[in-house]
């Protein structure tokens, strides 16, 4: 016969094995009972505890680390009262297109971003597409390389967190946040940390968040470095990223945190500045060395400034602490291959799939290094296996793509043209192919509609001229 564990010793298993579900239940049974006559200091512990454990486990259910650069949307980028410099010198700036530093690979041969930066190995936020200048270029701003849904702000996400937060509890907030005493709160430390994740993540009230924050770091007399971490994302979520930054060099002096150095970097890149970011990266890894997540964010930084060579060190440098790092692996083998090393690519790319990466992005990179490694064997195979795991329309899209130019056929181009119409790269090719066999009608067609998907293309616009020309002459 088995042992019945302890109500709340069940609880806090659930926790522990992620089952945020069940511990959520079983704690507001646990809060349901009356206060026992008996044992009322006993009972008053029990309800705290589960209390506070029930605000951690709706807060796991939606908790979205923070760390990472948000995307910036529409709301970003025509709101941005962040902006020093209108002209930034080369070099200083992600906003701005640059030129190839450091004997990279020329933009001419890796594709670009329409704002000109080479696209990344891997896929991050705010990597796959260029900052928008006008509020038109941002609506017409198709998609990112995450998902196949148009670009969204980093306030419309967490619009939606609020919204998924909702359903975690179909009988209404678990807190009342209007009627809550934040000043009785904020003397308790145990609870206050515990109710401010609640509220800054779980139900997006970023006001009280950091009401509560400022009242807790009072209170612990501006010692708790801690608070001020809190206060400076508080700020951050708020656009105010000047008072986020000095929450978080005051926060870095009571406390050396790798996260803090990561928050404080984050608002240096939203400010433009990845100079600064890169000698905070730099300064930190003198006092954390080989710290993984610290070189990870100089590559990130000088592969986003167009300086690929020094990004490759800096990533090669991350697979010496870490020889499983998914993202240094990609970007590494990326660019070998944008290097016309594609049997080195080729080893790197295998490396993933003996690593447990199964998507169609690795196999469709597969089958390009084995076609321009002139093993054609493995060609085919590698991309039928890249469309049979293909999710979505822009993925089989990118697959017929590449099997455009593998196998030269019109049709195949004319097949990813359909199933993204947004796409001026299968416009483009097929109007290329269409003039070298004679048949221009449909060759200015297309030209046509790769102009549409990516208006500033020189390319397109030269081809459109040749044919304006020759149909001129008829």
């Amino acid at each position: 016969m088995g042992l019945e564990l302890e109500p709340l010793f069940q609880a806090w298993s659930y926790f522990r094995r992620r089952k945020f579900r069940q511990c959520s239940d079983l704690c507001s049974q646990l809060l349901e009972r009356p206060p026992s006559e008996q044992e009322p200091d006993s009972e008053y512990t029990v309800f705290q505890a589960a209390w506070s454990l029930k605000t951690r486990a709706l807060t796991e259910m939606v908790y979205v680390d923070e760390i990472d650069m948000d995307q910036e949307g529409i709301a970003e980028v025509m709101l941005d009262e962040n902006a020093i410099a209108q002209v930034a010198r080369p070099g200083t700036s992600l906003k701005l297109p640059g030129s190839s530093q450091g004997g990279g690979p020329s933009p001419a041969v890796r594709p670009v971003t329409q704002s000109g930066r080479p696209i990344t190995g891997f896929v991050r936020p705010g990597t796959q597409s260029g900052r928008p200048s006008t509020m038109e270029q941002a609506i017409k701003t198709p998609r990112t390389a995450l998902t196949a849904r148009p670009i969204t702000s980093a306030s419309g996400r967490y619009v939606r967190l609020g919204t998924a937060s909702m359903l975690t509890n179909p009988d209404g907030p678990f807190i009342n946040l209007s009627r809550l005493n934040l000043a009785k709160y904020s003397q308790k430390p145990k609870l206050a940390k515990a109710l401010f994740e609640y509220i800054f993540h779980h139900e997006n009230d970023v006001k009280n968040a950091l009401d509560l924050a400022a009242l807790a770091t009072e209170h612990a007399q501006f010692k708790d470095w801690w608070w001020k971490v809190q206060i400076g994302k508080c700020y951050y979520r708020l656009g105010l990223y000047r008072e986020a930054e000095k929450q978080f060099k005051s926060a870095l002096k009571q406390q050396d945190m790798v996260d803090t150095i990561l928050y404080l970097a984050k608002v240096y890149l939203r400010l433009d500045q990845p100079v600064t970011a890169l000698n905070l990266f730099k300064q930190g890894l003198d006092r954390f060395p080989g710290e993984v997540t610290l070189i990870c964010g100089i590559a990130r930084i000088y592969e986003e400034m167009n300086n690929i060579s020094s990004a490759a060190e800096y990533y090669k440098d991350v697979l010496k602490q870490d020889n499983t790092h998914v993202e240094a692996i990609a970007c590494i083998g990326s660019n070998h291959f944008y290097s016309d090393q594609p049997e080195i690519a080729l080893r790197f790319y295998r490396r993933l799939l003996q690593m447990g990466v199964y998507n169609c992005q690795l196999f469709n990179n597969l089958g390009l290094c084995c076609f321009y490694a002139q093993q054609y064997d493995m060609t085919l195979s590698s991309f039928e296996r890249a469309l049979f795991l293909a999710e979505n329309e822009e993925e089989t899209a990118d697959v017929w793509y590449n099997l455009g130019h593998v196998a030269v056929a019109r049709a195949l181009l004319q097949t990813a043209s359909s199933l993204a119409p947004h796409m001026y790269e299968p416009h483009f090719n097929f109007a290329i192919l269409s003039e070298k066999v004679g048949d221009l009608q449909r060759s200015y067609t297309a030209a046509q509609k790769s102009e549409e998907a990516f208006p500033g293309h020189v390319d397109t616009q030269q081809l459109i001229k040749q044919l304006k020309q020759h149909f001129a002459m008829l």
